[in-house]
């Protein structure tokens, strides 16, 4: 049994020019976990993840390491292929495919040795997974509300079987209702197996799932630990609670 955390950041950074969007970020991810991850606009929440997972771009300096194994040299694709998948802040889907076709997709980019029969069924066990409607499957992505078309984004990501999920704001933009039933989706991709990074603005939400939580602010690691503590850090309280009233 591998023992030891699944996901290790250490001194990571990502500079534009002079600004540094990302500035000397250590921390570790335990396996199984959910760490949310919380800041105000600007303080390199996104920046981060996609400094891990090199999408769109790599880190200027500092290591990640997954799985016992250095990835932040890697290509993107290899990334995902080791089993680091993640999600966008907003849906990226292919509007004028069908829910399944998008999920689809992803399988096929999987490599299996699965007949396309295979492929459909995992497509679609994929969905159920998530919580998607059965009766919406060959609906055009495109005319789908924004809380489906996360869900396909979502189901997308976890077709790729990740040992780690990174979901970058999955519930903005939506009701409280929908929030809830985000939270849902979210302790049932952690009971498959993976660890979850959450990054979110929706505090109630990461302070219901989270096992720690992180705090950044200009691109710095301000507080870390258990969401309680955290939340009640005076400098979390300035800078992120403050920022959001």
């Amino acid at each position: 049994m591998t023992v030891g955390p699944i996901l290790e950041v250490s001194h990571l950074s990502k500079s534009f020019g002079a600004i540094k969007a990302v500035d000397d970020i250590s921390f570790t991810v335990q396996r199984g976990e959910i760490l949310g991850i919380a800041g105000p606009n600007g303080s390199g929440k996104s920046t981060l993840f996609n400094a891990i997972t090199r999408i769109p771009f790599s880190a200027t300096s500092g290591e990640v390491i997954f799985d016992g194994q250095p990835i932040h040299r890697l290509a993107n694709n290899e990334i995902a292929k080791r089993g680091v998948a993640r999600t966008f802040q907003r849906e990226s889907v292919f509007p004028n495919l069908s829910a399944i076709d998008n999920v689809l997709l992803t399988v096929e980019q999987t490599e299996r040795a699965l007949t396309f029969q295979q492929k459909l069924t995992l497509a679609e066990q994929t969905l159920e997974i998530v919580g998607f409607p059965a009766t919406l499957m060959n609906w055009p992505a495109g005319q789908l509300p924004v809380f489906l078309r996360k869900l396909v984004m979502i189901a997308g990501a976890v077709a790729l079987d990740p040992k780690v999920l990174l979901l970058d704001e999955p519930a903005s933009s939506l009701t409280l209702e929908e929030i809830e039933r985000m939270r849902l989706v979210i302790v049932q991709v952690q009971q498959l197996g993976t660890t979850v990074l959450l990054v979110e603005h929706v505090l109630t939400l990461l302070m219901a799932v989270s096992d720690r939580l992180m705090v950044l602010d200009q691109g710095q690691v301000i507080a870390t630990g258990a969401p309680n503590d955290v939340v009640n850090d005076p400098a979390v309280i300035e800078a992120y609670l403050g920022a959001a009233a």
